[in-house]
């Protein structure tokens, strides 16, 4: 389910996954740049994020480059986070709320020591060191996550930002740079499995939802996903999602939904299906065909199933809580009616009483 950001992204690095910088406010405005050193033992060069090849137990100094360009001195904190997947099947390196998967070993945050934060002179240029460190044991996948460098604010900067209505902005903005770590270049293959249903609510939206996790340390690229939910049962399908273009990152899961579009949700016992595609290859024979009818070849092919229920005090939850659901006054109408009835009998009964007298 696509849900509405208020913030914009502006891309340093494309390509699924990189350094990336999100901006919370419109006036937000960067007083740092952030330049990573990329090393020798680099996958690909022209990558403007790290993606190194290391040896068991290896340890390695990393160097990014932090560029004060105004007149006054900048803090810039920072933060290692393992990679992770959102509910719109997008994977992030920043930090964030998701509880990392059961099935991450290598978290990445325990991998590397770093200053968690940096003081830059004004007009100046320092570089931010860093020490990784591979496990010490073979391993085939990948250790993923981001370092987030993000302004520290000051308190002046919070009592200056409160606008002439009183309403207080809070600027927040980071450049997030990817960081992946290997042992070696064929990392396996991805697998997904369906952890979860269920029904739920986002942004006042009901919604099924598939818990779908990625167990194995590799990423899960360009994932594609046909929903249906039956009545357990009945063969009649009552309701079906396509989605495409999403990913997942190593030891991830994340909570796939399929929006009800403002119709009702009923109690009872459900199956959910999800028919997933992963990887797109010309030459495979597995076939997807999206919301507009066209079909692509994907690598990967899993079909996934799971039972839910939705009882009834859950359902009516989830109804009345559901700002597209258009409410049912029939009870009110029915009662309106009613009275109606009982008024006129009443007025009847009276003439009557008073006719005969």
């Amino acid at each position: 389910m696509k849900l509405l950001n208020k913030f914009f992204v502006c891309i340093i690095l494309l390509t699924g996954i990189g350094a990336f910088t999100s901006i919370t406010s419109e006036a937000a405005e960067f007083n740092f740049a952030v330049t990573p050193q990329i090393p020798d033992n680099q996958l690909d060069k022209s990558k403007t994020y790290f993606d190194l090849q290391l040896s068991a137990d290896q340890q390695q100094e990393l160097t990014v480059n932090l560029r004060n360009d105004t007149d006054q001195e900048v803090v810039v904190e920072a933060q290692i986070s393992s990679a992770t997947t959102n509910s719109n099947g997008v994977v992030e390196y920043s930090k964030n709320e998701i509880k990392p998967d059961p099935s991450l070993v290598f978290d990445l945050k325990d991998y590397v020591e770093a200053p968690s934060e940096l003081l830059l002179p004004p007009h100046s240029e320092s570089p931010y060191k860093l020490t990784i460190h591979m496990p010490n044991e073979a391993f085939k996948g990948i250790i993923a996550g981001g370092i987030t460098f993000q302004e520290k604010i000051r308190e002046d900067q919070t009592s200056s930002s409160t606008n002439t209505t009183g309403l207080a902005i809070k600027n927040e903005y980071s450049y997030v740079v990817a960081l992946l770590m290997r042992q070696e270049t064929d990392n396996g293959i991805p697998d997904l499995k369906l952890v979860k249903a269920g029904a739920d609510q986002v942004n006042a939206r009901t919604l099924i939802y598939g818990n779908l996790q990625n167990p194995n340390p590799v990423y899960l690229n360009q994932l594609a996903t046909h929903m249906t939910v039956k009545a357990k049962g009945k063969d009649e399908v009552v309701y079906e999602n396509r989605q495409t273009g999403m990913q997942m990152a190593p030891n991830s899961n994340f909570n796939l939904g399929l929006p009800l579009n403002g119709e009702r949700l009923s109690p009872g016992k459900y199956v959910l299906k999800i028919d997933a595609y992963g990887q797109k290859d010309e030459n495979s024979a597995f076939i997807f065909v999206d919301s507009d009818g066209k079909e692509e070849h994907y690598q990967y092919n899993w079909q996934l199933e799971k039972e839910f229920e939705v009882k009834a005090d859950e359902a009516r939850k989830l109804n009345e809580g559901d700002v597209t659901v258009k409410k049912d006054f029939t009870w009110l109408y029915i009662l309106i009616g009613l009275l109606l009835l009982l008024l006129i009998v009443l007025v009847i009964w009276y003439r009557k009483k008073h006719a005969k007298k």
